[in-house]
């Protein structure tokens, strides 16, 4: 006569001792051999997130200007040292928010000129008026080397001219 023999049904704790952990990790590249290759993964994305932290912070507080999209002209990079980081207060402390509204610091762009507060000045306009800024110097030498051709033409041919 032939027994058959069923399987218990396990339930609760019985059944989490019944299974085989291990098992299962290793078919993912969980198991104890892998523990080393994944120490040294997270070794190295470690130290790459913190050097991107370091590069982030020095790209912060650093007067080389890391990182800029568009390269700035030479003008503006002369007038750079004219413009300040502003700092905005906590919204919860009342006094530094009364303080930085009186000071005009909701007015204008976060980045603008010491003592002064220009709310219509725009990146289009800052570039029109340094094209306009040019175009006057380059009228100025102009007029200027003609007039001093003029001149020495004139002192050639004998007449007193100042």
């Amino acid at each position: 006569m032939i027994r058959k023999r069923y399987q218990e049904a396990r339930t609760g704790f019985q059944l989490l001792k019944s299974i085989d952990a291990d098992k299962y990790l290793k078919k993912i590249g969980l198991g104890k051999e892998d523990h080393h290759f994944w120490k040294q993964v997270g070794k190295a994305l470690l130290c790459t997130y913190t050097l991107f932290g370091v590069a982030w912070l020095y790209n912060e507080t650093s007067p080389l200007g890391w990182w800029t999209l568009k390269p700035r002209p030479k003008e503006e990079r002369e007038l750079a040292h004219l413009y300040e980081r502003r700092e905005f207060p906590y919204p919860g402390d009342a006094e530094a928010m009364e303080e930085f509204v009186a000071k005009g610091g909701m007015i204008g762009t976060t980045i603008g000129p010491k003592g002064i507060i220009e709310t219509d000045k725009d990146s289009y306009n800052y570039q029109k008026e340094m094209q306009n800024k040019k175009f006057e110097q380059e009228a100025m030498k102009l007029w200027l080397r003609m007039r001093n051709e003029v001149i020495s033409e004139l002192q050639e041919k004998g007449y007193d001219v100042e």
